[in-house]
């Protein structure tokens, strides 16, 4: 059965941490943000935690119903603060393509968190505000619901597909990540035209585009799409408004 977490003013502190720091939420999510930066996704731990911490590790129980609720607050603080980087132009192409790149980049610059957290859903307040933010510029742009649905499925999961495989990549040592890297230029690159012409034919390119997220490039295809989408349901529209019309 979960621990019961303290009401808010309830779990105050009123004496210091060791390290002269006054406990909450966002002390405790803030510290294992750099815990996970300095030790990878598998080194957050409650004993870690609350050395990092300078308190007993059972305090932070007094926070968070146990580790895996305080990886939902991990998720939700990197949804939350690409929410508190973006804002609208009124174009709903531009505003969702500003929205997904802040997302993408956000996780990125926390890959270990971003492997631990990426395919949670936390429920908690700033990510059903990103939620909201992003069905309402479609809605706002006219989009029908179901379709509305539809696109904010496909963005939202591929943003955090694309968060997901680019962190594991940047949470590999520098070591392994150079290696995979150069695997391009190293292996590839010298594969002959006899057994492997059309790598070979595109070798030069495969080295210069396979070391960068090709993310934009996706989330662009998408929203293209989407507009075509968005075209489509303003003609169906408009030609039953004229049907109506001529009745």
């Amino acid at each position: 059965m979960p621990k019961q977490v303290v009401p808010e003013q309830a779990r105050r502190r009123r004496r210091k941490t060791r390290q002269g720091s006054v406990l909450s939420e966002t002390l405790i999510v803030q510290t294992a943000l750099r815990v996970l930066r300095e030790h990878g996704s598998t080194g957050l731990t409650a004993r870690r935690l609350g050395a990092a911490l300078g308190a007993d590790p059972s305090t932070l129980y007094r926070y968070f119903a146990g580790m895996d609720d305080l990886t939902r607050a991990i998720g939700e603080e990197l949804m939350g603060r690409a929410l508190d980087d973006w804002t609208t132009t009124g174009s709903w192409q531009v505003d969702l393509r500003a929205l997904g790149l802040a997302i993408h980049s956000s996780y990125l610059q926390h890959p270990q968190a971003a492997v631990l957290t990426v395919s949670r859903v936390t429920g908690r307040p700033r990510e059903i505000a990103a939620d909201e933010a992003i069905l309402g510029v479609l809605r706002g742009a006219g989009f029908p619901d179901a379709t509305a649905v539809r696109v904010y499925h496909a963005f939202i999961d591929s943003t955090l597909a694309f968060a997901a495989l680019d962190a594991g990549s940047l949470a590999l040592t520098d070591e392994a990540r150079e290696t995979d890297e150069e695997m391009w230029s190293s292996t590839y690159a010298r594969l002959p035209a006899a057994t492997h012409p059309h790598i070979a034919a595109t070798a030069r390119l495969l080295a210069g585009r396979m070391t960068h997220s090709v993310y934009p490039v996706v989330l662009d295809t998408l929203l293209n799409d989407a507009a075509a989408q968005l075209r489509t349901a303003r003609r169906h529209r408009a030609a039953q408004a004229r049907a109506e019309r001529s009745r």
